[in-house]
């Protein structure tokens, strides 16, 4: 398939900045969210009044999720379009929560029903794979890396900042928090990865996000109608051969809830049926990210037209 890099969301300029992340970080830390929140909020209303595309998506996401579940009441208003943006901004304040220490296991509830943050210390401490996706709020997900100093988190991201962010990170006391940029999984990358597994830490990416440089992709149908997924998660999985698992982070009366879920054992693939066995893993996902988003339907922070299949 042909990608049309213009159009694609990680080619678009990114809206903010590093030094303005470590502005509000710096004045969250002296003068608290309380103070910083109504600063926050003019900008986010900006970027709602200025954001033509962003709009355009959030109301497609609620007309798409609507339709799939038979929910009238979920169609695409203007309010519920400011809504999600001022979600987004709330859970940038928690996100700076977690940085500062202020928000810890005490603050949250774990729905863990299979122990899945066992399971390190049950494949003889090998570490795990965790899937989640932009719903809720995934820093609070990695709140668990920092409880208790038992594991380390490592999340594989695609942005150009994750050194400058990782030093934010030590700054705020995010010792067993890691960020890794990984544009490819060459052979240096894989090296590492599996390093890291090998020494019981925990890997953390987004199975909700197409990298731009990716071609490996699953077209899935999600909440309805044909979207792309990567295969990054899936293939990562069957190359370092350990335990592969989903979470979400959902917010319910101003308290967070950590949902952790089983997903596979191992992924494992013949060259004839490698295609079918990522697709499938990319399709199982999608269904599972569908009904957490019908539980927090305000809070999948997707800003980009994500079922555009012809741009990608």
């Amino acid at each position: 398939m042909n990608a049309k890099t213009n159009t694609h969301w990680a080619s678009q300029s990114e809206r903010g900045s590093f030094w303005l992340m470590k502005l509000t970080l710096l004045l969250t830390r002296i003068f608290g969210r309380r103070l910083v929140a109504p600063l926050l909020y003019m900008i986010v209303f900006y970027f709602f009044v200025t954001g033509r595309v962003a709009r355009k998506s959030i109301n497609t996401y609620y007309a798409n999720l609507a339709q799939w579940s038979g929910r009238d009441a979920l169609k695409p208003t203007l309010l519920k379009t400011f809504r999600q943006f001022m979600s987004f901004a709330q859970s940038i304040l928690d996100k700076f929560d977690v940085w500062h220490g202020r928000l810890g296991l005490q603050h949250l509830d774990v729905d863990d029903p299979h122990a899945v943050r066992q399971q390190t210390h049950m494949q003889q401490g090998r570490g795990q794979i965790l899937v989640g996706a932009h719903l809720g709020n995934l820093e609070v997900c990695r709140a668990l890396a920092e409880v208790g100093k038992k594991v380390r988190m490592n999340v594989l991201v695609h942005t150009t900042h994750a050194q400058q962010i990782n030093r934010l990170l030590n700054e705020s006391g995010a010792s067993n928090l890691r960020l890794i940029q990984v544009s490819e999984l060459d052979a240096a990358t894989m090296l590492q990865l599996n390093q890291r597994i090998d020494e019981g830490e925990w890997l953390a990416i987004a199975g909700d996000r197409v990298p731009l440089q990716d071609k490996r992709l699953s077209l899935v149908q999600f909440l309805g109608q044909p979207a792309y997924l990567p295969q990054g998660p899936w293939l990562l999985a069957g190359l370092l051969q350990c335990r592969v698992n989903l979470f979400f982070c959902l917010k319910t009366k101003g308290r967070y809830r950590i949902c952790l879920e089983p997903f596979a054992q191992r992924i494992e693939w013949q060259r004839h049926s490698r295609q079918k066995i990522l697709d499938d893993c990319a399709q199982q996902f999608a269904d599972r990210l569908a009904l957490r988003c019908l539980e927090a339907p305000d809070q999948w922070f997707n800003f980009y037209p994500f079922w555009n299949t012809d741009e990608q």
